[in-house]
């Protein structure tokens, strides 16, 4: 390899600084560790570049829309040129709406409560909670996990040509499962979608930092997604998409900020004229530091560059799909196939342990932080685990013993801000762990795995 072709390598596979990157977390064997942080899919660590924008902003901070002072105006016009800012990152088109939320799951909520009357769902059985729950149960029609990319595409087509009668109609689906990382035909599902005469709505939670992602291109009606899993801190998310169904609804949440006019009637009642804008669906004082460190996130993965990230990211994916391949005992869960694109997210399960238990061994003996339990995701990951939909199973760990076969699964993620070290430490450790048995005894206490003091 020459000199500037090992650069290039070099600059493509380093992490983007991240909060916590010099944190050591003390092990029950002794001594510290610095913390691999893999549990990217449940909150991803604030990019360093967000925090010192963060920062720097707070102490001008001010009311916004409200206020006549320097610091609400100065507050007003970074609050809005934030919107602007990710409505460029998502490159949404010129009559789209952004509205701020707290997150995806409030997004999506936030948009259920704007459907029409009448409006039929259909949600495939694979989604998050936060796009599985939303929708009224009695206009919903749950999918079956497709098996191929194709099978997905054709079981939504089967599902809308069925559907009567031919009302208005919304398609949720995820950009990347928060399970298993595999990326969903998001385009071929909104064509299928329009032909049928149905909108679609994007969770794009886990595909969002990870991927680029164009409402044009992707041809979808609404996209959601979170700030903290886009290396924002706050609790911040964003529903953007056509505004006139957002604008026939009634206002998300009443009170200040949604109200253009407020009047009494000559019956002594009040008659309020809404706005028409995104403010009608962000009532109270809204949080604009999170708006902000979203924006910020946005700008730094752009500046960053899209090429560069995914190709390290592919980097770190190989890392460790080629390092667990290496034990037998391991078995990665998939939809799509091993040969399926995706993120930086993986779920496997261990022969001979519980899950719960071996994700403890991993924090408590190695410093590393992974996710264990059914990941919001309950249908799906037992359907992967090929368990009856009916069989008990939690978030959290089971009440089951270190060893006792549980219904759920471990899952590792990372992204942007991964060192190679972290990965290949977390390799070693599964090996070591199913090779040698924890170095530790483990019990049961409030629904968690924790070492046996």
């Amino acid at each position: 390899m020459s000199v500037s072709t090992a650069a290039t390598a070099q600059t493509v596979c380093a992490p983007l600084p991240v909060l916590g990157g010099d944190v050591t977390v003390p092990l029950v064997t002794g001594g510290e560790v610095a913390y691999a942080a893999l549990d990217y899919a449940a909150s991803a660590p604030a990019l360093q570049r967000v925090w010192d924008d963060v920062a720097a902003y707070a102490p001008y901070y001010g009311s916004v829309h409200r206020g006549a002072g320097y610091l609400s105006q100065l507050s007003t016009d970074l609050f809005e040129n934030a919107r602007l800012a990710v409505a460029r990152f998502l490159d949404c088109r010129e009559t789209d709406q952004l509205i701020f939320t707290r997150s995806t799951t409030d997004s999506l909520n936030l948009l259920a409560r704007a459907l029409p009357a009448d409006c039929r769902v259909f949600v495939f059985e694979t989604e998050h909670h936060a796009s599985l729950l939303p929708w009224p149960d009695a206009r919903v029609t749950y999918l079956d996990a497709p098996r191929t990319p194709r099978q997905a595409v054709e079981t939504l087509e089967r599902a809308l040509a069925d559907r009567a009668p031919h009302g208005p109609a919304l398609v949720c689906v995820t950009g990347a499962s928060n399970v298993t990382g595999e990326l969903w035909p998001v385009r071929e599902l909104a064509a299928a979608a329009h032909a049928h005469g149905a909108r679609i709505v994007l969770d794009a939670a886990q595909l969002a930092p990870h991927h680029p992602v164009s409402v044009r291109d992707l041809d979808v009606d609404w996209i959601a997604f979170s700030g903290h899993k886009l290396y924002a801190p706050f609790g911040s998310g964003v529903l953007a998409g056509r505004a006139d169904w957002l604008v026939a609804a009634e206002p998300y949440l009443a009170g200040g900020g949604a109200s253009r006019q407020v009047t009494r009637r000559a019956d002594g009642s009040v008659a309020v004229e809404w706005h028409e804008n995104a403010a009608r669906h962000e009532a109270g004082s809204p949080n604009v530091i999170g708006a902000y460190a979203v924006a910020s996130a946005c700008k730094a993965l752009t500046e960053a560059g899209w090429d560069t990230l995914v190709a390290r990211e592919r980097h770190l994916i190989r890392t460790v799909r080629e390092g667990l391949a290496e034990v037998p005992e391991v078995r990665i869960l998939s939809l799509f196939g091993d040969d399926a694109p995706r993120v930086g997210v993986l779920s496997f399960v261990v022969e001979g342990w519980n899950s719960s238990h071996f994700a403890a061994a991993l924090s408590a003996e190695y410093g590393i932080g992974v996710r264990d339990g059914l990941f919001c995701a309950h249908p799906l990951v037992r359907t992967l685990l090929g368990a009856d939909h009916q069989a008990q199973g939690t978030c959290g760990a089971p009440e089951a013993a270190p060893g006792e076969k549980s219904l759920n699964a471990i899952r590792v993620s990372f992204g942007a801000g991964t060192p190679d070290e972290h990965v290949e430490r977390f390799v070693s450790a599964v090996r070591e762990l199913v090779t040698n048995g924890a170095r530790w005894t483990y019990r049961t206490e409030n629904g968690r795995c924790v070492p046996a003091v």
